[in-house]
């Protein structure tokens, strides 16, 4: 079970050149944001990616508007546990367990995820805030990483575990993120 007090947000790469050429971006876009409001609501930290920002450009506007208050680690490998930075804000959080989001899911989120794994990190994948250029390799990613131990939760799902009680002051917050 996700508890709110052990629990982080990991964003992998939702950046301009890369979110229009994803698997149904409208809708996942509207979730990441949603994930990352939840988040926010919750007072989960927040880890921040960005791959490659002067080719694929930045973190797309929507989202960091909401992330202004974090600072977004740059990367250039696949798998940001390779960046030293991110491996240093994971381990300074304080937290167990990280939810998983960004793009593309058969990639960069796939390595990532496995790295994390490797430094015995449990991930959980927020399945409708993760995407690649086609379903199929969405798809892949998502069973791939079940295979290797990752869990697998969706927006509404690991927001109601986190919240837990609907007498929490943060659950019309939260609820309103979910109508």
């Amino acid at each position: 079970m996700l508890q709110q007090e052990n629990t982080g947000l990991i964003i992998v790469d939702v950046q301009d050149k890369l979110l229009d050429a994803m698997y149904n971006s409208e809708s996942l876009l509207k979730n990441i944001k949603n994930l990352i409001a939840g988040s926010k609501i919750l007072k989960l930290p927040i880890v921040w990616l960005e791959q490659n920002s002067q080719g694929l450009g930045r973190t797309v506007c929507q989202l960091r508007e909401q992330l202004i208050d974090y600072q977004a680690i740059h990367k250039y490998t696949f798998n940001g546990c390779d960046t030293p930075q991110f491996i240093d804000a994971i381990n300074s959080a304080g937290v167990q367990k990280w939810l998983v989001c960004g793009i593309e899911a058969h990639i960069c989120v796939y390595q990532t995820c496995l790295g994390l794994l490797a430094n015995n990190v449990e991930v959980e994948v927020v399945s409708d805030c993760i995407s690649s250029r086609t379903k199929m390799n969405r798809d892949m990613a998502i069973q791939k990483l079940q295979n290797n131990r990752a869990g697998i939760t969706s927006l509404e799902m690991c927001l109601y575990e986190l919240l837990r009680d609907s007498r929490k002051p943060e659950f019309k917050q939260i609820l309103s993120l979910i109508r």
